[in-house]
């Protein structure tokens, strides 16, 4: 009997300790783009502390991976396109490394050499007409992930062509949200979520013990969604072309680019993938708008624990194999 109370008492000790914490939230600008971040402590002391080092983490990683930095490793490389190979930390060569296998496995739909393209696309209201057939083949002469050249041994990176470069704007924020979410789990916070300007990563409970929600928002209007789902220990990463985007001969051209033909991405307006990480989801839901529905689905049905719902210029809905829509 005694046994058994001690663990009623331990038990109700627990779930005190547990009732104590509460959500905390801060909004800030990083990486040149908004972060929301949210975390269960007991404290909002505890809460800072938490968050000040997971924006520590971010900045460490914007400080490696930005090509605007000119004492950064991306920078390095990308000076000495066509000249020298360039050692870089082992954690930038392993990215490089990953992002070179999405390349393959969406076929160069995702390419980090996309920063070698010639900027012939404004989407800011200024452009009347198309561009000729061939400069928009002359943008993406020197864009390529086969010509991204990876030594193992000396863990070198070289650009094969002279004005070659490489960026991150597709795969960084995800990452920057992954390894911030693992910061934090190895300090101790149970539950949280960040929200990496549409890159969503997430762990644990909220503080009433459901499960985080994420909406998908319906395009005809981004103040609404169209169905959301609980989610738990994932991310969710959402790309769309309904606000920026150009229109020519009523036809929607997004403003994600095909680093192969150098053409804007059409038929889509939006594209959530659903993934482990936030940096693979991240690089997945650019890589859809430039497949297209039908072949990206069929793409994403053939990885492992990946999932995603795409929406089309006609507003229809499109999802993998694994996803069940609960509309609102």
């Amino acid at each position: 009997m005694k046994v058994n109370l001690i663990l009623v008492f331990l038990l109700f000790l627990s779930l005190s300790v547990l009732s104590q914490e509460k959500k905390y939230d801060r909004t800030l600008k990083l990486m040149g783009s908004r972060f929301d971040i949210s975390i269960l402590a007991s404290s909002e002391n505890e809460a800072n502390e938490y968050i000040d080092s997971a924006v520590s983490e971010i900045k460490r990683i914007e400080n490696i991976i930005s090509s605007w930095d000119k004492n950064s490793e991306t920078t390095k490389i990308n000076n000495n396109s066509g000249i020298a190979p360039v050692k870089v930390s082992e954690e930038l060569f392993d990215l490089i490394n990953r992002s070179i296998q999405i390349s393959k496995i969406t076929d160069g739909a995702f390419d980090i050499s996309y920063a070698s393209m010639d900027k012939i696309w404004k989407f800011d209201g200024t452009m009347v007409k198309m561009p000729s057939a061939e400069v928009i083949k002359k943008s993406v002469e020197k864009v390529g992930y086969k010509n991204i050249i990876l030594d193992y041994k000396e863990q070198t990176v070289f650009l094969k062509l002279k004005g070659m470069k490489i960026g991150f704007g597709a795969i960084g924020k995800g990452y920057a949200a992954d390894k911030a979410k693992k910061l934090m789990q190895n300090k101790g916070v149970k539950a949280g979520l960040i929200n990496a300007s549409g890159d969503l990563n997430c762990w644990g409970k909220q503080p009433d013990g459901q499960s985080w929600k994420v909406g998908i928002t319906n395009p005809l209007n981004k103040n609404k969604i169209f169905s959301s789902f609980d989610i738990d220990d994932r991310a969710v990463v959402t790309s769309g072309n309904y606000e920026k985007f150009i229109q020519f001969d009523g036809k929607r051209y997004s403003h994600i680019i095909n680093p192969k033909t150098g053409y804007p991405a059409s038929g889509i307006v939006s594209a959530s993938v659903f993934a482990a990480k936030a940096e693979l989801a991240d690089a997945l839901a650019t890589s859809i708008f430039v497949m297209g529905t039908e072949v990206g689905i069929d793409m994403i049905d053939q990885l492992n624990g990946v999932e995603c719902i795409v929406i089309d210029n006609k507003n229809k809905i499109h999802a993998s194999k694994g996803i069940q829509l609960k509309k609102i």
